[in-house]
């Protein structure tokens, strides 16, 4: 078998650097978009934590760790269910 070009293994240096930062930033996301629906469940400072879920999501689209639109549709629906949190607490 032939040895591998020295851009084929640059290539799967990067890929497999990349693949941990993709990974990273989703979980940071995700890990967000839980505390964020904790708070509000808990009724206690849900607005900052909605409004850091949404800066996780951004930055893991912005990195290509999830798609724009899932990033959109997340962070719509997290807002959704501030405003009802919101709603219940407060009528």
């Amino acid at each position: 078998m032939a040895t591998k070009k020295r851009s084929a293994l640059k290539r799967i240096r990067q890929a497999v650097r990349r693949a941990d930062v993709k990974t990273l930033a989703r979980s940071s996301a995700r890990t967000a978009v839980r505390r964020a629906r904790t708070a509000m469940a808990g009724g206690e400072g849900s607005a900052a934590s909605v409004s850091a879920a949404a800066s996780a999501l951004d930055r893991a689209a912005k990195r290509g760790a999830i798609h724009r639109n899932s990033a959109a549709r997340r962070r719509s629906r997290l807002a959704k269910a501030a405003a009802k949190a919101a709603r219940e607490t407060a009528g």
